[in-house]
C-alpha cells in the first residue's frame, strides 16, 4: 500500500466518523438528513428545479419530489415559476428553511469546536492546516 492510499483511507475512515457524530447535533432539528441536505443546495446554491435538485443530490427525480413535498408543507422552501420556462417550476428555501439550516449549521460548529478543546495548539494548527489542503483539494477537483 502506498503512502497516498494509506492516507485517503485514513482521510475517508476519519470524514465518515465526524460525519455521523455531527449528525447528532441535527437530531434536535426534527427534519430528515435528506431533507437536511436537499436544503442546504437550495440555501448555498440556489434555487433549483426539481431535476436538477435530484441531480446534485444523487437521487430519483421521484424522491426528490417526496422530500420537496414534505418540506414545502413544513414551510422551509416554496415553489416558484421558473423566469425562462413557465412549465418549470423552481424551488427556493424559505426564511424558515434558512433560519432551520443555519441553527443546524451552528449546533454542529459548536459540537465540532467542543471536540477540538481537547487539542494542543500544535495539533490545532495542524488541522487547520489540513483543512485548508483540503479545501484546496477540493477547489481543484
Amino acid at each position: 500500500m502506498t503512502k497516498r492510499t494509506a492516507v485517503a483511507e485514513d482521510l475517508h475512515r476519519a470524514a465518515l466518523r465526524l460525519l455521523r457524530r455531527l449528525r447528532k447535533a441535527d437530531e434536535t432539528l426534527e427534519i430528515s438528513t435528506a431533507r437536511l441536505s436537499a436544503l442546504s443546495v437550495l440555501v448555498f446554491v440556489g434555487p433549483q428545479s426539481v431535476g436538477g435538485l435530484a441531480r446534485i443530490e444523487q437521487v430519483s427525480q421521484p424522491t426528490m419530489t417526496s422530500l420537496t413535498q414534505g418540506m414545502i408543507r413544513q414551510g422551509l422552501v416554496r415553489s416558484k415559476p421558473d423566469s425562462n420556462d413557465g412549465r418549470v417550476r423552481q424551488l427556493v428555501a424559505t426564511a424558515k428553511g434558512k433560519k432551520l439550516l443555519h441553527r443546524g449549521r451552528q449546533k454542529r460548529i459548536e459540537m465540532l469546536s467542543s471536540m477540538l478543546k481537547r487539542l494542543n495548539a500544535d495539533e490545532l494548527s495542524a488541522l487547520a492546516r489540513a483543512a485548508t489542503l483540503m479545501e484546496s483539494m477540493l477547489h481543484e477537483a
